[in-house]
């Protein structure tokens, strides 16, 4: 398994102990692929792979385990970075290793033995997205002094930094609902260990602390909040980003606003509740805890999570079940042709370019799929060719059998001519002729013989190739629809049609996913931001409309995004906010909307051309509530496959994942933009239309309640989330997170979060929470200082 570390350096060391790999830039994990679907802020992942095998698995009886006990390994959240459905890109790394001097050989302590759970001091980094036994790059850049080759004692020291980042990891873990304090920490230390290393121990505190690797989400503060403020700073937007960045910044002591264009909380976290019905309409899969900050998060807050059971049969659009031999087939090629793609730019560096015009991921697999179809008619042409060849064969060898055959009937007719004649005793010449006939009949029937042999040979060929004739075409209808409904899902993925990923970077992200089944929030995913919403100032229905940010500090103009109707005179005026910062956390649609017009000065070119260049797609969900189940209660997940590649992502996939009767459709690919202009009528019935072709006209009544979402039409939102598109890679997303710098100032005052700024967790809900603790921790360096480093 390769391992997610770019940049390492090596110790020679004979002790097994210790580890050889000592820094790494980011932390691993030995995670393998998840096995549902697509992995979205609005759904399961860029390539949920969903299990369409239809016997049961052990999985039913394990929904009720607890979701936070995991002991896989996992990624962290540097910035590096590819997206298949169970097939990882071929994409190696060769990065250059730095080494210690080899010649220091450390030594052979094992390292500090204050604790003897190791397992618990693992699980505890690993759920912090932290190798146990090595250092990060981000740590070594803050502890040189424990990678000092130049101290002799630097192994030891080395071991000891580890254990005691870890221990205090596992505190926090173990309790994440308490403020963690340094005080806490020496005194659960050992006493001798707290004694002697309190300055490490507290610089490795505060910079656990800093980094928001403990004391992030909700929880109950032991030391008081700062009375004075350090500074203030502006949140444009309460999706999960903006709230998780505001929370943050005020355990850190600043003074925090954020504005919000809706009326609620939560961006494009929307729950849906009505009497008994629930249904998300947006975020709506954690995919996979292990290493997730949503894992934290889930321990302090009520949220009931349940694995989404694998497990997703297939019905053609007479409702008839697709064969499970066939659908495992079709699901295998399909993993083929994504490996093709992958193979095609990680392995002979194709320039991704036909004709100077760049190729899609879309373009690519159509045009496999017609290398496969002219490759399938190129072996039907060598089989008949083949098959003319030894048929040829046959009538030859057949003629020349029949002339052996004619030859040996004559011969015999002589010889008994011959014989019949009356000869004498003495006639010698006579008997020698009969002799000489003999001879030649034994001959002919032995060439008939080795002819016969050679054409039941060949005749045992033309049975086999008969047999095993090649097929006529590559996909038939049926081959065609069930791979358009693993390429919907695979829109649904990445919310676009796969004409608009790049071909080499749209799974740049794959390797940090996290490990784990993929969980659903029973109780609605909106519990997350009402919770992080607490105790801030946040100001609803008012939308940034100017952003003014110079050395001095920024000034944000406010305008009410209530109807006229509702405004008084004195609230009809535009507001104007003064802050020390800005943080940035509208979706990528709006920013794309909205940066030409918004900022002041203008933002630079290298951050618009990032904000033009990276895609922002759009996926739709119907919620159709009932008032009965007529569906197979035990399943998560069913899907339609398309009569037509065109529409192939109209509700091509039902999800069942509610206490009360509730389905929720996907709308993915281009019927997601079609949809955005259809009444909910037509769209409602259409989909009741699938579900009657399924279950029968009689099982299926008209729904309760229901719901479309049309996120593309949403003017604070303007789609669902992020994608790399063709013109686009990863390195956008590190373009879009770069904070700006007023003209003439060293001081950033413009800050960018969410999904759309985090290279290895775009297009989730735990990427957006990632990137509102990064810029929180950045703008406290700014304002508060860094950590100090020796």
């Amino acid at each position: 398994m390769s391992s997610n570390y770019d940049d390492v350096i090596i110790l020679d060391d004979d002790d097994d102990d210790i580890p050889q790999t000592i820094i790494t830039n980011q932390p691993t994990s030995s995670s393998s692929s998840s096995t549902i679907k697509p992995n979205n802020l609005s759904h399961p992942t860029k390539r949920i792979k969903i299990d369409n095998k239809n016997e049961k698995s052990d999985e039913d009886s394990n929904d009720n385990k607890n979701p936070n006990e995991f002991t896989d390994s996992n990624n962290d959240d540097s910035n590096q970075a590819k997206k298949t459905i169970g097939n990882k890109s071929l994409n190696n790394k060769n990065s250059k290793k730095p080494k210690i001097d080899p010649e220091l050989k450390p030594s052979t302590s094992e390292g500090p033995k204050y604790d003897h759970n190791k397992a618990e001091l693992e699980e505890a980094a690993f759920a912090c997205r932290f190798p146990h036994d090595k250092m990060t790059l981000e740590e070594a850049s803050l502890f040189p002094d424990v990678i000092d080759e130049d101290n002799k004692n630097h192994i030891e020291l080395y071991k000891l930094y580890l254990y005691i980042r870890n221990k205090i990891l596992q505190m926090w873990v173990d309790n994440p609902k308490v403020q963690l304090v340094i005080e806490d920490v020496l005194n659960k230390l050992d006493p001798q260990l707290a004694k002697n290393e309190s300055i490490l121990i507290t610089r490795i505190y505060k910079y656990l602390e800093r980094y928001s690797y403990i004391n992030f989400g909700v929880f109950k503060r032991i030391v008081p909040l700062t009375v004075a403020p350090i500074a203030k700073v502006i949140v444009i937007g309460a999706g999960i980003a903006g709230l998780t960045a505001a929370r943050q910044l005020r355990e850190f002591g600043f003074q925090v606003i954020i504005y919000e264009a809706r009326d609620r909380i939560g961006g494009r976290i929307a729950t849906f509740r009505k009497g008994q019905y629930i249904a998300d309409l947006g975020a709506m899969v954690i995919t996979g805890l292990g290493g997730n900050p949503i894992a934290i998060l889930s321990k302090q807050i009520s949220m009931d999570l349940m694995k989404i059971k694998q497990k997703c049969p297939l019905y053609d659009t007479n409702g008839k079940m697709i064969q499970k031999d066939r659908d495992e087939i079709i699901e295998k090629e399909f993993n083929k042709l994504l490996e093709a793609t992958s193979f095609l730019t990680h392995n002979l560096d194709f320039d991704c370019k036909i004709e100077n015009k760049p190729v899609s991921l879309g373009d690519a697999l159509e045009l496999l799929i017609k290398l496969q179809e002219k490759f399938v008619k190129k072996k039907q042409i060598e089989y008949y060719a083949k098959l003319i060849s030894e048929q040829e064969k046959f009538k030859e060898i057949s003629q020349k059998l029949s002339t052996v055959k004619d030859q040996i009937k004559k011969l015999t007719e002589n010889l008994e001519k011959l014989k019949s004649e009356n000869i004498n005793d003495n006639d010698c010449i006579r008997e020698f002729q009969i002799m000489c006939a003999q001879k030649e009949i034994r001959d002919k029937c032995q060439e008939f013989n080795d002819i016969t042999i050679i054409l039941e040979e060949i005749q045992k060929k033309l049975n086999t190739m008969e047999e095993n004739q090649p097929c006529g075409i590559y996909l038939n209808i049926q081959d065609r629809q069930v791979l358009d409904w693993h390429f919907a899902n695979l829109e649904f993925a990445n919310a676009t049609p796969l004409n608009q990923l790049s071909l080499k970077h749209w799974d740049q992200d794959d390797e940090f996913e996290f490990s784990g089944p993929h969980m659903t929030v029973r109780n609605g995913y909106s519990c997350l931001p009402i919770a992080l919403s607490e105790g801030l100032d946040i100001r609803l229905s008012s939308a940034a409309k100017k952003i003014k940010y110079s050395h001095s500090g920024v000034e944000v103009e406010v305008e009410s995004t209530k109807p006229c109707a509702t405004l008084n005179i004195k609230s009809s005026k535009n507001e104007i906010e003064k802050a020390d910062a800005v943080i940035i956390t509208m979706p990528l649609g709006c920013l794309k909307e909205k940066a030409p017009t918004m900022f002041d000065p203008v933002l630079p070119q290298w951050k618009s051309d990032a904000i033009k260049r990276l895609g922002f797609g759009n996926l739709n969900k119907v919620i159709l509530c009932f008032d009965k189940v007529f569906w197979d209660p035990h399943i998560n997940l069913f899907g339609q496959v398309p009569l037509t590649t065109k529409g192939r992502g109209e509700s091509f996939l039902f999800w069942n994942l509610y206490k009360a009767p509730v389905l929720l459709s996907l709308v993915a690919g281009e019927a997601a933009s079609i949809m955005e202009n259809v009444s909910d009528d037509l769209i409602i019935s259409r989909c009741i239309a699938v579900l009657r072709a399924i279950f029968g006209n009689n099982q299926v009544p008209q729904p309760r309640e229901a719901v479309v979402t049309r996120w593309k039409s949403d003017p604070w939102t303007r789609g669902s989330y992020s994608f790399v598109s063709v013109d686009s890679s990863g390195s956008d997303y590190d373009n879009l997170a770069e904070a700006i710098k007023p003209p003439n100032s060293d001081i950033p005052r413009v800050y960018f979060a969410g999904e759309h700024t985090i290279r290895n967790y775009p297009a989730t809900v735990h990427g957006a929470l990632l990137s509102g603790l990064r810029e929180s921790r950045k703008i406290a360096d700014t304002f508060i200082g860094g950590l100090s480093v020796p």
